[in-house]
C-alpha cells in the first residue's frame, strides 16, 4: 500500500509537471518542428562527440558515489558489480522521479545479493544522496562567488547577496570536512545514524560530486550554440538552479522544470536553441540510460530468477 507521503510527493510531481507544461506552452507554442530540427542539425560532430563523453564521465562519477559509500562501509565489491547497479539506479531514478521510484528497490536487490544487511545498504543510500547535496553546495557555492551576477537571472537581488549566500554554502562544506577531521559524534538523517566518514573518504566525496554536476551541466553547454553562448558557468549556474528545482518537485525526469528554468535564465539565447539542448540533454543522459537500464535489471532478475531454480532443483 502506497504511504501518505509518497502519495503526496506524487501529487506534488504531477502538479509541477502540469503547470511547468503550461508555462513551457505559454514560451513555444509558436516554435515549428521544422525549427527545431533545423537547431539539432546545425550541432557540429565534435560537439555531439564532447556531449557524449560528457554523459559517460557523469555516469562514472555517480558509480564513484557508490563506491565512495562501500568505502565508507569497510565493504569490499567489484568496481564492475558497483558501476552496473549505480548506473541502473540513477537511469531509473532520473526518470520516473525520486517520489515514485528512489532507486533504492534496484540497490538494495543488487546489494542484498553481495551480503549487504538492509541497515547497511540504507545507509549507502543515503550516504549517495548526502555525496549528491555535498556536490551541489559545493558548486553552488564556488559559482556564486566566481560570477556573483548570476544569481539575478533567477531573481533580482544585489552582487553581495549572491557571495554571501556562496560563502553561506561553502561553510557548509567547511562544516562537514572538519566534523569528519575531529570525528564529531554521528548525525542523523530521517531514521539513520550517519558516521562521519575519515578524511581520505570525504576528500573523494569533494571531487566525485561536483564532478558529475560539471559532466551533466557540459552536456547542454555543448549542444547550445557558440553564438550568443554565455559561458560554461553560466550554463552550470542554471542546470544546479533547474536540477534541484527538478528534484524538489519530484517530477520525473524533471519534465517541463528544466525547459521554463533554461527558457527564463537564459534569454539572450534562441528560444529553439535551448530546447535543442535540452533534448540532447535528455536524449544522452536521460533516455539512452533509461533504456539500458531496462535490460540490466532484466537481466540482473533473469539471473537471479535461474539460480533460485537450480537451487531448488538440488535440494532434496
Amino acid at each position: 500500500m502506497m504511504k501518505r507521503s509518497d502519495a503526496a510527493w506524487t501529487l506534488v510531481g504531477i502538479t509541477a509537471v502540469l503547470l511547468c507544461g503550461y508555462l513551457l506552452y505559454q514560451e513555444i507554442h509558436t516554435l515549428s518542428l521544422a525549427e527545431l530540427t533545423e537547431s539539432l542539425a546545425a550541432i557540429s560532430y565534435q560537439n555531439w562527440l564532447f556531449a557524449a563523453l560528457a554523459t559517460l564521465g557523469a555516469y562514472i562519477a555517480l558509480a564513484w558515489y557508490d563506491r565512495i559509500a562501500i568505502s565508507h562501509l569497510g565493504k569490499r565489491i567489484s568496481w564492475w558489480f558497483i558501476t552496473l547497479c549505480s548506473f541502473t539506479t540513477y537511469a531509473l531514478a532520473h526518470n520516473i522521479g525520486a517520489s515514485v521510484f528512489s532507486g533504492a528497490v534496484v540497490r538494495y536487490r543488487a546489494y542484498r545479493s553481495k551480503g549487504l544487511t538492509p541497515q547497511e545498504i540504507g545507509v549507502l543510500i543515503v550516504f549517495c544522496s548526502l555525496t549528491f547535496a555535498i556536490g551541489t553546495i559545493l558548486a553552488g557555492g564556488t559559482v556564486l562567488l566566481l560570477e556573483p551576477a548570476l544569481l539575478n537571472r533567477i531573481i533580482e537581488v544585489d552582487s553581495w547577496v549572491s557571495t554571501a549566500v556562496g560563502l553561506s554554502l561553502l561553510s557548509l562544506v567547511a562544516l562537514y570536512v572538519v566534523g569528519a577531521w575531529r570525528q564529531l559524534p554521528p548525525f542523523r538523517i530521517g531514521k539513520w545514524r550517519i558516521e562521519y566518514p575519515r578524511l581520505p573518504i570525504v576528500g573523494k566525496q569533494l571531487i566525485a560530486a561536483p564532478l558529475e554536476l560539471l559532466c551533466a551541466a557540459a552536456i547542454i553547454y555543448f549542444a547550445l550554440p557558440a553564438e550568443n553562448n554565455p559561458g560554461y558557468l553560466v550554463v552550470l549556474a542554471v542546470f544546479l538552479a533547474s536540477f534541484s528545482l527538478a528534484l524538489l518537485s519530484h517530477a520525473p525526469g524533471g519534465l517541463g522544470v528544466l525547459e521554463v528554468t533554461f527558457l527564463a535564465a537564459l534569454p539572450e539565447l534562441n528560444t529553439v536553441d535551448v530546447l535543442a539542448a535540452l533534448i540532447v540533454f535528455r536524449g544522452l543522459y536521460l533516455i539512452l540510460p533509461f533504456a539500458m537500464a531496462i535490460l540490466v535489471v532484466t537481466g540482473f532478475e533473469a539471473r537471479q530468477w535461474a539460480e533460485k531454480r537450480k537451487q531448488a532443483a538440488s535440494e532434496p
